[in-house]
This record gives structure tokens, C-alpha cells and sequence, in this order.
């Protein structure tokens, strides 16, 4: 009876944030009641560019997590974990989860999530986390650098830290940029690496011309105490 009852509710929160990703403005309005002005405007935005979400067969395929997020430009994984609980630490059937995800999110270019709702609490109570992979191109690229990391304990296995999350509607607003936004940073990021790269040559060779200075200063020194 527990284990129906835990299936349930698990069902209820995928069921939660499968609304939302799909841009259905009720399934918005209600993850969003305790929001402010704000966060309500950016969790909205996928109203305008919403996505296909399934459930994963079964909810239990390798790698594939509970639910699966498609759209044109971009597609996930998601693992929806809820919790009373702040932290939520992965070990046995969890962390075989987690290398699973990671796996399959290297072995196919893509960026697996995880999406954590914290029960009782005001606001927004999702957070999302990156899986690590190393292989992202693209816009999702692009996007895995705003997104956090599971955060590591002490002796370095992965967990789940609420506080530590990017909140959900925060998530949508980077989701749903339009492709010249994206096109815009990818150029911006371009940009300031090729600046750091110029700055870096131009102090090198100053530096190289300093060093020149320093040994011919000590000759001509020399030359003129001479005469």
C-alpha cells in the first residue's frame, strides 16, 4: 500500500511539471499561485514555446528518466525526485539512476535533468540540475552553462541540494529565448574569448619587451661610469 501510494504522488508531481512543459497556461497558473509578478512573467514564457512531454515506458528505462522533453530546437531527459527534505542523497537504485542518465546523455549528445520538488514550501518549489556530460553542442551547449550540477559531498558523490538548484521559472525564461538570443550569446561568448586571447598576447609581449629594457638599462649604465 505504501509503495502505490509513493507511485501515486510521484505520478501527481510528474503530472505537475509535465503541465507546465507542455505551455499549459492552468498547469502554469498553478506551480506559479505563490509567485511573485515576476517569476510568474518567466515561468509564462513557455506558453509561447512549449514542448512535447511524454513519460518515459514504464518510468524505469535506463537513462531515460521519468518524463522526456522534445522540442525543435532542444530535448531532455527529466528524473523527478520529490522530497520534505532540503537534500536528497543518491546511493543504490538512485545513484545506478544518475550513471544511467549520464550514460545515456553522453552516449547521445544530450543534456539529462533532474527536477526536484520540495513539498510544503511557498514560491517556486521546483529546482532543476544538470547531469554531467561532456559532449553538448549547440544551444544546449550554450544552455548547459546557466544550469547548476548536482553538488558533490564531501567525498564526492553527486546529491541533490534544493538551495542549491536553478528555480523552475528561472529555468523556462533560459528555455525559452528565442534562437537569435541564443545566436546573440554564442557570438558574445565568442567575442570575450578572443578579447581574453588578444589582452593575454599583448601582455606577453610587453612583457617580453620589459624584459629586453631591464638587460640593455644595466650596459648602457656600464658604458657611461666607464667613461
Amino acid at each position: 500500500m505504501n509503495g502505490l501510494a509513493c507511485s501515486t504522488m510521484a505520478s501527481h508531481y510528474e503530472r505537475e511539471l509535465r503541465a507546465v512543459l507542455i505551455g499549459s497556461p492552468d498547469g502554469v497558473r498553478a506551480v506559479t499561485r505563490s509567485c511573485n509578478a515576476s517569476e510568474k512573467a518567466r515561468a509564462m514564457q513557455v506558453i509561447r514555446r512549449p514542448f512535447l512531454v511524454v513519460r518515459a515506458a514504464g518510468s524505469g528505462v535506463a537513462g531515460a528518466g521519468d518524463l522526456i522533453a522534445v522540442r525543435g530546437d532542444i530535448s531532455f531527459p527529466i528524473e523527478v525526485k520529490t522530497t520534505k527534505e532540503k537534500k536528497v542523497y543518491l546511493s543504490g537504485r538512485t545513484m545506478e539512476q544518475y550513471l544511467d542518465l549520464q550514460k545515456e546523455g553522453e552516449r547521445c549528445g544530450l543534456m539529462p535533468l533532474y527536477a526536484m520538488r520540495l513539498k510544503g514550501v511557498r514560491g517556486d518549489s521546483w529546482r532543476i540540475f544538470k547531469v554531467e556530460t561532456t559532449n553538448l553542442t549547440g544551444s544546449v551547449s550554450i544552455l548547459s552553462r546557466r544550469l547548476p550540477s548536482l553538488p558533490l559531498t564531501r567525498n564526492g558523490t553527486p546529491h541533490l541540494d534544493w538551495d542549491e538548484g536553478l528555480p523552475l521559472h528561472k529555468f523556462l525564461s533560459l528555455l525559452c529565448r528565442d534562437s537569435d538570443s541564443y545566436a546573440q550569446t554564442a557570438q558574445t561568448l565568442r567575442s570575450k574569448a578572443n578579447a581574453w586571447t588578444e589582452k593575454a598576447e599583448t601582455l606577453k609581449i610587453e612583457e617580453e619587451q620589459k624584459t629586453i629594457l631591464e638587460q640593455r638599462e644595466p650596459e648602457e649604465w656600464v658604458k657611461k661610469f666607464r667613461l
